[in-house]
């Protein structure tokens, strides 16, 4: 595990073979949460190249303070010099946390989704709020060649929702406020070479990346559509109709800005719902800590992994260059990956391309 932040160094214990062999991870591997909608399987987005048509939609919260204001202008303009923006959202409408009421936000998302023109849907930015629109997305007809939708953190709950209704892959990538970030010869432009490499129908690769190697912690061998995506968001699923089925897949978490006890209470509340017992993999991105009070009793994080994935009958990693800060990977939600765990190493790739 890695922390951001600020937050304090995380040093992963020593990596613990579960005893599985690969041969006994492939019954995890071969069992592929099966989309509710249809028995045929969806229709796949289109490649996205520079003067694609897209939209920029606000699900969640607006840009605030004022300098992330400024770079949400400066990435809407990074955006219109590579695509064709047909509509995005502006500001001066804010409900208080929110970019929009949700009437307002719900209505702009729709009009992306059933808009056959739109080929990507690029997210504003994170924060809160996409939850309360689930219930109010409107799907177009099945046959739609769904557009890519990218946004991470809070934009987990529309990836899976879509994802659970209608099978639809999306990408857990950059939102509009950091592509002021990931400028030519910055460090962090290798995560826009990684989103672009998406985008453009190529398949690269999601571990090692940039130099930074996932590390062992349960070794085995599985596959299956990779779904996951912010720890916070993604349990606020669990129990609803928006959450997909987690059989087979490769589950991949990040979080910010958590202490361990509440960490531990949503890996317990996965665990309890038995979203964890049948999974091909789990792969864990970057976490982090508020300062904590030295005098206060807790658990590590690497302890809280052990507790809940020492024994599993799949492969574990942690490391995966995923969270809240750049450089990092852009990871495809719903496309089949596999994740190879031994002793000293261990990879994640995806074996089919995302859009065709």
């Amino acid at each position: 595990l890695q922390s951001i932040h600020g937050a304090h160094s995380i040093q992963t214990p020593t990596p613990k073979a579960s005893g599985a062999s690969a041969a006994s991870t492939a019954s995890h591997a071969s069992k592929a949460p099966t989309p509710p909608s249809s028995h045929a399987p969806p229709p796949v987005p289109s490649p996205l190249p520079p003067g694609s048509p897209v939209a920029v939609v606000a699900p969640a919260s607006g840009p605030y303070p004022p300098e992330m204001m400024d770079r949400y202008r400066s990435g809407l303009a990074d955006l219109q010099d590579r695509y064709d923006v047909r509509t995005a959202w502006e500001p001066g409408g804010e409900r208080g946390y929110l970019a929009a009421p949700d009437e307002e936000r719900t209505a702009a998302l729709n009009k992306a989704l059933h808009d056959a023109d739109i080929e990507g849907i690029f997210c504003v930015r994170g924060g809160y709020g996409c939850l309360r629109l689930l219930d109010r997305i409107e799907l177009p007809d099945a046959d739609r060649r769904p557009p890519l939708l990218i946004g991470y953190s809070d934009v987990t709950a529309l990836h899976l929702s879509l994802y659970a209704r209608r099978g639809w892959t999306g990408l857990s990538g950059p939102v509009v406020t950091e592509w002021p970030q990931m400028t030519p010869g910055s460090p962090e432009y290798v995560a826009r070479e990684h989103l672009e490499a998406w985008l453009a129908g190529d398949t690269p690769a999601l571990a090692p990346f940039n130099k930074t190697a996932l590390t062992p912690h349960t070794t085995g061998e599985g596959a299956g559509p990779l779904l996951g995506g912010n720890l916070s968001v993604l349990s606020r699923l669990v129990g609803t109709r928006h959450c997909p089925d987690f059989t087979g897949s490769v589950l991949f978490l990040e979080d910010v800005q958590e202490e361990p006890y509440q960490i531990d209470r949503k890996l317990a509340h996965l665990e309890l719902a038995g979203l964890l017992d049948n999974l091909a993999g789990v792969v864990l991105g970057s976490f982090s800590t508020p300062d904590l009070d030295p005098d206060t009793p807790t658990l590590s994080l690497p302890e809280i992994v052990a507790d809940y994935f020492a024994e599993r009958p799949y492969p574990v990693a942690t490391g995966l260059a995923y969270g809240h800060l750049l450089p990092r990977v852009t990871v495809p939600v719903g496309l089949r990956a596999r994740l190879r765990v031994g002793d000293n190493e261990a990879t994640l790739e995806a074996t089919e391309p995302l859009a065709s």
